[in-house]
């Protein structure tokens, strides 16, 4: 049961992820990690600018895009990072020495840098606050760039080796560029729906799959005969998204009085996907196939809530920040994520509860 839904669940989240950072990477935005699991200790391998790997809790995942940090950004960000690559290795304090700045706004500037994956974070075994220049390898497309406008190849650096910076300025917006926060609003939305699309396309392909190049059979009631059926791929294609909006009106239904209790009474929480999974993986690869697409739809379909920390919540902040032209405070962002993740919380204890109960009983 829980290698089958690690695997329904992993093969989801790596989807929903990857599309994220597939549509990131395809802007030239930066993201640092790509992980299935919680945030926390991890196994895996680094690759250009992006560690991959698996975390110690596999409950999730997620693709740290760089610069997606709410509020507004901090003043300083230039010189403290020309400070941090002419040392290599810089304490927080000799940075502000460095800026003339006070040492709380140099902590402020340097968390930030680490966000964007400019530099890196303090290690566990620091005695103080100390950052350092991240490892750089050119790349082949980076070399042949350099070469053909006749400049020196760029070269390799390790992890906190001091750099030559000549125009802190043009250093910081070299960075500036590779962040979710300097693109325009309709690249960051695409980013931000990504995953979703990633997910429902899925939904697709698994009902061509079943319905076009597998098949289905079908047993007439006036004679008795049974005749298997291939959809031609476009009939497949819609009926693919008449299960998405089918989803679509039983997600709607939870923000709807007179149904909500009902909706949820019919949903099912993690545990209740572990048992289902199991059930459909026994029962061979097509159940499994549909099994699979149905937990897709829902996990797409339930992004799209416009309620923070999901992608649907987040894209509603974009919106308001681009009809309001302000951007949307750091403790704004906090708090309507907080409430967010309390109504999470409230509707999963909900469910697991009955969950517990249909195990008990056994009627699922």
């Amino acid at each position: 049961m829980i290698i089958c839904a690690t695997v329904v669940l992993g093969l989801l989240v790596f989807i929903h992820e990857g599309g994220h950072y597939l549509a990131a990477r395809a802007f030239g935005v930066r993201v640092t990690e790509f992980m299935l699991g919680l945030p926390g200790p991890s196994l895996g391998f680094q690759r250009g600018e992006t560690r991959f790997g698996v975390t110690a809790v596999p409950l999730g995942g997620y693709a740290r895009v760089c610069g997606m940090e709410a509020g507004e950004m901090s003043p300083h960000l230039p010189q403290v990072l020309a400070s941090v690559y002419r040392r290599g290795t810089a304490h927080m304090e000799d940075v502000a020495y460095d800026c003339g700045i006070s040492e709380d706004d140099a902590l402020n500037a340097l968390d930030e840098l680490v966000e964007w994956g400019s530099i890196t974070a303090p290690k566990k075994t620091d005695k103080y606050n100390t950052y350092r220049t991240p490892a750089f390898k050119p790349t082949k497309k980076q070399i042949k760039e350099a070469v053909q406008k006749g400049l020196p190849e760029p070269q390799s650096y390790f992890e906190g080796s001091a750099r030559f910076v000549s125009d802190p300025q043009a250093l910081y917006e070299n960075e500036y560029k590779h962040q979710y926060r300097s693109l325009p609003f309709w690249k960051r939305s695409v980013i931000l729906i990504a995953g979703v699309a990633m997910n429902l396309l899925f939904v697709v392909l698994a009902f061509i799959v079943l319905y076009s190049v597998i098949g289905f059979d079908v047993q007439y009631q006036d004679t008795g005969e049974i005749v298997h059926i291939n959809l031609n791929p476009v009939d497949a294609i819609i009926s693919g998204f008449v299960y998405i909006g089918m989803v679509v009106q039983a997600v709607a239904s939870l923000f709807n009085p007179a149904t909500a209790a009902e909706t949820v009474s019919n949903s099912t929480s993690i545990m209740g996907i572990a048992v289902l999974s199991k059930t459909y993986f026994e029962q061979g690869l097509v159940s499994a196939l549909t099994f699979t697409a149905m937990i897709s739809a829902s996990l797409g379909v339930m992004n799209l809530i416009p309620i923070p920390p999901l992608d649907g919540g987040r894209l509603l902040v974009e919106i308001i920040q681009k009809i309001s032209r302000k951007t949307v405070t750091t403790r704004f962002m906090n708090y309507v994520s907080a409430v967010g993740m309390l109504l999470f919380l409230g509707l999963f204890v909900i469910m697991i509860n009955q969950d517990i109960q249909r195990f008990i009983f056994g009627n699922w």
